[in-house]
Protein backbone atom coordinates (compact mmCIF):
# COMPACT_ATOMS: atom_id res chain seq x y z
CA UNK A 1 0.00 0.00 0.00
CA UNK A 2 2.76 2.47 -0.93
CA UNK A 3 1.32 5.66 -2.39
CA UNK A 4 2.64 9.14 -2.87
CA UNK A 5 0.85 11.68 -0.70
CA UNK A 6 -0.41 15.19 -1.30
CA UNK A 7 -1.34 15.98 2.31
CA UNK A 8 -0.70 14.96 5.90
CA UNK A 9 -2.83 14.90 9.04
CA UNK A 10 -1.58 16.64 12.18
CA UNK A 11 -2.94 14.64 15.10
CA UNK A 12 -2.24 17.43 17.59
CA UNK A 13 -2.03 17.03 21.35
CA UNK A 14 -5.37 15.39 22.16
CA UNK A 15 -8.38 13.77 20.50
CA UNK A 16 -10.73 14.75 23.30
CA UNK A 17 -13.30 17.21 21.83
CA UNK A 18 -14.00 18.71 25.25
CA UNK A 19 -10.32 19.59 25.62
CA UNK A 20 -10.06 21.43 22.28
CA UNK A 21 -11.53 24.80 23.49
CA UNK A 22 -9.12 24.80 26.44
CA UNK A 23 -6.17 24.09 24.13
CA UNK A 24 -7.34 26.86 21.79
CA UNK A 25 -7.49 29.44 24.59
CA UNK A 26 -4.20 28.26 26.12
CA UNK A 27 -2.18 28.35 22.91
CA UNK A 28 -3.72 31.62 21.78
CA UNK A 29 -2.82 33.22 25.12
CA UNK A 30 0.75 31.87 25.00
CA UNK A 31 1.16 33.03 21.41
CA UNK A 32 -0.04 36.56 22.19
CA UNK A 33 2.20 36.78 25.26
CA UNK A 34 5.18 35.56 23.23
CA UNK A 35 4.56 38.06 20.44
CA UNK A 36 3.98 40.95 22.85
CA UNK A 37 7.03 40.17 24.98
CA UNK A 38 9.46 39.75 22.09
CA UNK A 39 8.12 42.76 20.19
CA UNK A 40 8.49 44.81 23.35
CA UNK A 41 12.12 43.71 23.68
CA UNK A 42 12.82 44.74 20.07
CA UNK A 43 11.01 48.08 20.52
CA UNK A 44 12.82 48.88 23.76
CA UNK A 45 16.26 48.04 22.35
CA UNK A 46 15.75 50.06 19.17
CA UNK A 47 14.23 53.09 20.92
CA UNK A 48 16.89 53.57 23.63
CA UNK A 49 20.35 54.72 22.42
CA UNK A 50 21.88 53.43 25.68
CA UNK A 51 20.98 49.90 24.61
CA UNK A 52 22.69 50.15 21.22
CA UNK A 53 25.50 47.76 22.06
CA UNK A 54 26.36 44.24 20.87
CA UNK A 55 24.63 42.39 23.72
CA UNK A 56 21.23 44.02 23.13
CA UNK A 57 21.70 43.92 19.35
CA UNK A 58 21.98 40.13 19.55
CA UNK A 59 19.09 40.03 22.02
CA UNK A 60 16.79 41.88 19.61
CA UNK A 61 17.74 39.45 16.83
CA UNK A 62 17.07 36.53 19.18
CA UNK A 63 13.60 37.97 19.91
CA UNK A 64 13.00 38.30 16.18
CA UNK A 65 14.00 34.66 15.67
CA UNK A 66 11.69 33.60 18.52
CA UNK A 67 8.79 35.43 16.87
CA UNK A 68 9.39 33.53 13.64
CA UNK A 69 9.96 30.29 15.54
CA UNK A 70 6.64 30.34 17.38
CA UNK A 71 4.70 31.83 14.44
CA UNK A 72 5.61 28.84 12.30
CA UNK A 73 3.67 26.30 14.36
CA UNK A 74 1.18 27.83 16.81
CA UNK A 75 -1.09 29.80 14.40
CA UNK A 76 -1.60 26.68 12.28
CA UNK A 77 -2.57 24.70 15.38
CA UNK A 78 -5.00 27.42 16.51
CA UNK A 79 -6.64 27.48 13.07
CA UNK A 80 -6.87 23.67 13.01
CA UNK A 81 -8.64 23.63 16.37
CA UNK A 82 -10.99 26.43 15.32
CA UNK A 83 -11.92 24.83 11.97
CA UNK A 84 -11.89 21.23 13.30
CA UNK A 85 -9.46 20.30 10.53
CA UNK A 86 -6.10 18.58 10.82
CA UNK A 87 -5.10 18.56 7.17
CA UNK A 88 -1.88 20.16 5.95
CA UNK A 89 -0.74 19.92 2.34
CA UNK A 90 2.53 18.29 1.35
CA UNK A 91 3.95 21.64 0.21
CA UNK A 92 2.64 23.35 3.34
CA UNK A 93 4.21 20.67 5.52
CA UNK A 94 7.61 21.07 3.87
CA UNK A 95 7.35 24.85 4.10
CA UNK A 96 6.47 24.71 7.79
CA UNK A 97 9.32 22.28 8.47
CA UNK A 98 11.84 24.47 6.61
CA UNK A 99 10.86 27.68 8.39
CA UNK A 100 10.74 25.88 11.74
CA UNK A 101 14.31 24.58 11.26
CA UNK A 102 15.47 27.98 9.99
CA UNK A 103 14.41 29.85 13.13
CA UNK A 104 15.25 26.97 15.48
CA UNK A 105 18.81 26.87 14.14
CA UNK A 106 18.94 30.67 14.35
CA UNK A 107 18.18 30.39 18.06
CA UNK A 108 21.04 27.92 18.55
CA UNK A 109 23.57 30.01 16.63
CA UNK A 110 22.53 33.32 18.18
CA UNK A 111 22.83 31.86 21.66
CA UNK A 112 26.39 30.78 20.83
CA UNK A 113 27.14 34.24 19.39
CA UNK A 114 25.81 35.85 22.58
CA UNK A 115 28.03 33.52 24.63
CA UNK A 116 31.02 34.69 22.60
CA UNK A 117 29.98 38.30 23.24
CA UNK A 118 29.91 37.68 27.01
CA UNK A 119 33.27 35.89 26.77
CA UNK A 120 34.88 38.93 25.13
CA UNK A 121 33.19 41.35 27.57
CA UNK A 122 34.42 39.51 30.68
CA UNK A 123 37.73 37.98 29.57
CA UNK A 124 38.91 40.86 27.35
CA UNK A 125 37.08 43.96 28.61
CA UNK A 126 39.70 46.46 27.38
CA UNK A 127 39.41 45.20 23.80
CA UNK A 128 35.63 44.68 23.86
CA UNK A 129 34.67 47.70 21.75
CA UNK A 130 37.45 46.93 19.27
CA UNK A 131 36.63 43.24 18.86
CA UNK A 132 32.83 43.49 18.97
CA UNK A 133 32.58 46.27 16.43
CA UNK A 134 29.33 46.86 14.47
CA UNK A 135 30.73 45.21 11.35
CA UNK A 136 31.56 41.99 13.20
CA UNK A 137 28.19 41.95 14.98
CA UNK A 138 26.27 42.30 11.71
CA UNK A 139 28.49 39.67 10.09
CA UNK A 140 27.82 37.19 12.91
CA UNK A 141 24.06 37.64 12.57
CA UNK A 142 24.20 37.27 8.77
CA UNK A 143 26.38 34.16 9.01
CA UNK A 144 23.95 32.68 11.55
CA UNK A 145 21.06 33.35 9.19
CA UNK A 146 22.71 31.83 6.12
CA UNK A 147 23.89 28.76 8.04
CA UNK A 148 20.35 28.30 9.37
CA UNK A 149 19.00 28.65 5.85
CA UNK A 150 21.47 26.02 4.67
CA UNK A 151 20.36 23.70 7.47
CA UNK A 152 16.68 24.08 6.57
CA UNK A 153 17.38 23.37 2.90
CA UNK A 154 19.37 20.24 3.77
CA UNK A 155 16.34 18.87 5.62
CA UNK A 156 14.13 19.93 2.74
CA UNK A 157 16.26 18.02 0.24
CA UNK A 158 16.20 14.92 2.45
CA UNK A 159 12.38 14.92 2.63
CA UNK A 160 12.03 15.68 -1.10
CA UNK A 161 13.91 12.45 -1.83
CA UNK A 162 11.18 10.53 0.01
CA UNK A 163 8.59 9.64 -2.61
CA UNK A 164 6.41 7.26 -0.60
CA UNK A 165 5.18 7.21 2.98
CA UNK A 166 3.73 4.38 5.07
CA UNK A 167 1.28 6.70 6.80
CA UNK A 168 0.04 10.29 6.57
CA UNK A 169 -0.65 10.78 10.31
CA UNK A 170 1.91 13.00 12.06
CA UNK A 171 1.77 12.53 15.82
CA UNK A 172 2.40 16.18 16.59
CA UNK A 173 0.83 19.61 16.13
CA UNK A 174 3.36 20.59 13.43
CA UNK A 175 5.47 18.90 10.75
CA UNK A 176 8.41 17.81 12.85
CA UNK A 177 11.35 16.56 10.72
CA UNK A 178 11.88 13.37 12.74
CA UNK A 179 8.20 12.47 12.38
CA UNK A 180 8.36 12.80 8.59
CA UNK A 181 11.46 10.61 8.41
CA UNK A 182 9.76 7.94 10.52
CA UNK A 183 6.84 7.82 8.08
CA UNK A 184 9.12 7.30 5.06
CA UNK A 185 9.22 3.92 3.32
CA UNK A 186 12.80 4.25 2.09
CA UNK A 187 15.91 2.90 3.81
CA UNK A 188 16.41 5.16 6.86
CA UNK A 189 20.16 4.51 7.18
CA UNK A 190 21.33 7.26 4.80
CA UNK A 191 18.75 9.72 6.09
CA UNK A 192 19.78 9.04 9.69
CA UNK A 193 23.46 9.52 8.88
CA UNK A 194 22.77 12.87 7.21
CA UNK A 195 20.43 13.93 10.03
CA UNK A 196 22.94 13.05 12.77
CA UNK A 197 25.76 14.78 10.89
CA UNK A 198 23.58 17.85 10.39
CA UNK A 199 22.58 17.86 14.06
CA UNK A 200 26.22 17.59 15.15
CA UNK A 201 27.14 20.65 13.07
CA UNK A 202 24.17 22.93 13.75
CA UNK A 203 23.27 21.91 17.33
CA UNK A 204 26.18 20.21 19.07
CA UNK A 205 28.95 22.52 17.82
CA UNK A 206 27.12 25.70 18.94
CA UNK A 207 26.60 24.06 22.32
CA UNK A 208 30.32 23.30 22.52
CA UNK A 209 31.02 26.95 21.72
CA UNK A 210 28.72 28.04 24.54
CA UNK A 211 30.32 25.55 26.94
CA UNK A 212 33.84 26.69 26.05
CA UNK A 213 32.88 30.37 26.41
CA UNK A 214 31.44 29.85 29.87
CA UNK A 215 34.41 27.73 30.88
CA UNK A 216 36.66 30.69 30.07
CA UNK A 217 34.24 33.11 31.73
CA UNK A 218 34.16 31.07 34.93
CA UNK A 219 37.97 30.82 34.96
CA UNK A 220 38.25 34.60 34.61
CA UNK A 221 35.65 35.30 37.30
CA UNK A 222 37.41 33.05 39.80
CA UNK A 223 40.60 35.11 39.36
CA UNK A 224 39.01 38.44 40.26
CA UNK A 225 38.29 39.62 43.86
CA UNK A 226 35.29 38.00 45.49
CA UNK A 227 33.47 41.33 45.89
CA UNK A 228 33.29 41.83 42.12
CA UNK A 229 32.46 38.26 41.13
CA UNK A 230 28.68 38.63 41.42
CA UNK A 231 28.68 41.78 39.31
CA UNK A 232 30.79 40.11 36.63
CA UNK A 233 28.69 36.97 36.48
CA UNK A 234 25.34 38.82 36.62
CA UNK A 235 26.03 40.24 33.15
CA UNK A 236 25.63 36.75 31.66
CA UNK A 237 23.09 35.28 34.10
CA UNK A 238 20.09 35.92 31.82
CA UNK A 239 21.82 34.40 28.82
CA UNK A 240 22.86 31.34 30.81
CA UNK A 241 19.27 30.87 32.00
CA UNK A 242 17.96 31.03 28.41
CA UNK A 243 20.63 28.56 27.24
CA UNK A 244 19.69 26.09 29.98
CA UNK A 245 16.00 26.48 29.19
CA UNK A 246 16.42 26.06 25.42
CA UNK A 247 18.89 23.17 25.43
CA UNK A 248 17.33 21.56 28.49
CA UNK A 249 13.85 21.37 26.96
CA UNK A 250 15.28 20.32 23.58
CA UNK A 251 17.27 17.53 25.20
CA UNK A 252 14.22 16.48 27.20
CA UNK A 253 12.16 16.18 24.02
CA UNK A 254 14.91 14.15 22.34
CA UNK A 255 15.23 11.76 25.29
CA UNK A 256 11.46 11.45 25.56
CA UNK A 257 11.18 10.56 21.86
CA UNK A 258 13.86 7.87 22.15
CA UNK A 259 12.66 6.35 25.45
CA UNK A 260 8.89 6.80 25.36
CA UNK A 261 6.84 4.59 23.05
CA UNK A 262 3.96 7.08 22.93
CA UNK A 263 4.29 9.65 20.10
CA UNK A 264 1.60 11.78 21.73
CA UNK A 265 3.79 12.25 24.82
CA UNK A 266 6.57 13.48 22.55
CA UNK A 267 4.14 16.01 21.07
CA UNK A 268 3.27 17.31 24.53
CA UNK A 269 6.98 17.52 25.42
CA UNK A 270 7.75 19.43 22.21
CA UNK A 271 5.44 22.22 23.41
CA UNK A 272 8.15 23.14 25.94
CA UNK A 273 10.82 24.20 23.47
CA UNK A 274 8.55 25.32 20.62
CA UNK A 275 6.12 27.47 22.64
CA UNK A 276 7.10 27.84 26.29
CA UNK A 277 10.78 28.73 25.76
CA UNK A 278 10.15 31.62 23.30
CA UNK A 279 7.46 32.90 25.68
CA UNK A 280 9.76 32.92 28.72
CA UNK A 281 12.83 34.46 27.06
CA UNK A 282 11.59 38.10 27.22
CA UNK A 283 10.65 37.68 30.88
CA UNK A 284 14.05 36.23 31.76
CA UNK A 285 15.93 39.08 30.12
CA UNK A 286 13.61 41.88 31.26
CA UNK A 287 13.40 40.74 34.88
CA UNK A 288 17.15 40.15 35.29
CA UNK A 289 18.45 43.18 33.38
CA UNK A 290 18.11 46.54 35.07
CA UNK A 291 18.79 48.46 31.83
CA UNK A 292 15.81 46.87 30.08
CA UNK A 293 13.58 47.31 33.15
CA UNK A 294 14.50 50.99 33.39
CA UNK A 295 13.89 51.56 29.67
CA UNK A 296 10.57 49.69 29.80
CA UNK A 297 9.48 51.82 32.74
CA UNK A 298 10.32 55.04 30.88
CA UNK A 299 8.65 53.73 27.73
CA UNK A 300 5.43 52.78 29.52
CA UNK A 301 5.41 56.14 31.37
CA UNK A 302 5.50 58.01 28.04
CA UNK A 303 2.58 55.95 26.72
CA UNK A 304 0.32 56.06 29.78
Amino acid sequence: NLTSVSEFFLLGLSDDPELQPLLWVLFLAMYLVTMLGNLLIILVVTSDPHLHNPMFFFLSNLSLADIGFVSTTVPKMIVNIQTHSRVISYVGCLTQMSIFILFGCMDCLLLSVMAYDRFVAICHPLYYTVIMNPRLCCSLVLVSFFLSLLDSQVHNLIVLQLTYFENVDISNFFCEPSQLLKLACSDPFTNNIVTYFDGAIFAFLPFLGIFFSYYKILSSILRIPSGRRYKAFSTCGSHLAVVCLFYGTGLGVYLNSTISESPRKGAVASVMYTVVTPMLNPFIYSLRNRHIKRTMWRFSSKIF
